[in-house]
């Protein structure tokens, strides 16, 4: 299976201009930096994005913000990129806010050949009812705004029907993969990544270690190989310059200390 083992820019070549992604990571644990960078250095774009954040300025899919390649976000959490804010809110682009736990399972959904699902998330509000702004015009009012989502009772109760999330192409990041596409994750990056990977119809891993069939042991796999169609492998050097703390939060120095 070494046939899935790919350069970066081999891995990126053929997604096409207006193709729709679901990429994995968790802020900035986890996220496909490699093959990020290699899909914005070429010349296409209009990129519909499914992910949990937007990255941040500079990092992630945030490279893909700044060069204008990204025409819609289906996103979770988005409050870290400034770039992302002024593009939003002068109307370049067009953003659908989805709770966290509905755009995992969305994905997994996605991934597992379920159409759509139920769930009480997001009942009552703008998720259900519609009216969210999904894109301003450049005077700040609102061009295009959510529909209204199907709901149902089920056991007295109110559910609201969500679409899965079906991606013309995935990209994540594994901490190691074998040669036939089992991954294994790191701690906070599983939260995302697994489920980004399923729900790509092409999905292309950046791998920090890549080992032989049978080396990891089948309780340590996090996703099958089925689910992977290439792979990339990370350099020492790449894996140590993509390792980031987006907030660094320490103790003030005791009197000892100063």
């Amino acid at each position: 299976m070494s046939s899935k083992i790919l350069t970066a820019a081999q891995a990126v070549a053929d997604i096409p201009a207006g193709a729709s992604i679901a990429a994995g990571g968790f802020g900035l644990c986890g996220i496909p930096q490699i093959v990020i960078e290699a899909l914005a250095a070429r010349d296409v774009g209009n990129f519909e994005v499914f992910s949990n954040n937007a990255g941040v300025d500079g990092k992630g899919l945030g490279i893909l913000l700044e060069s204008g390649k990204l025409r819609r976000i289906v996103s979770s959490y988005v409050g870290e990129n400034k770039e992302f804010a002024r593009q939003y809110l002068s109307g370049e682009l067009e953003v659908e806010l989805t709770p966290q736990g509905t755009i995992a399972e969305r994905m997994r959904a996605g991934g597992s050949g379920i159409g759509a699902f139920y769930t009480r998330t997001g009942v009552g509000t703008y998720v259900a009812d519609g009216g969210m702004p999904w894109r301003y015009d450049s005077t700040g009012g609102v061009a295009v705004a959510s529909p209204p989502k199907e709901t149902r009772e089920i056991r007295g109760k109110t559910y609201v029907l969500e679409q899965a999330i079906e991606a013309d192409y995935s990209l994540v990041r594994a901490a190691v993969a074998d040669r036939s596409g089992n991954l294994r994750f790191n701690l906070t990056s599983r939260n995302f990544s697994p489920l980004a990977a399923m729900a790509g119809r092409v999905c292309i891993v950046e791998a920090e270690k890549i080992v032989e069939v049978g080396e990891l042991a089948p309780d340590d796999i996090h996703l099958p190989g089925i689910f992977v169609h290439r792979l990339v492998g990370l350099s020492p050097e790449q894996v140590e310059q993509t390792k980031w703390i987006e907030k660094m939060t320490t103790n003030p120095p005791s009197e000892g200390q100063r």
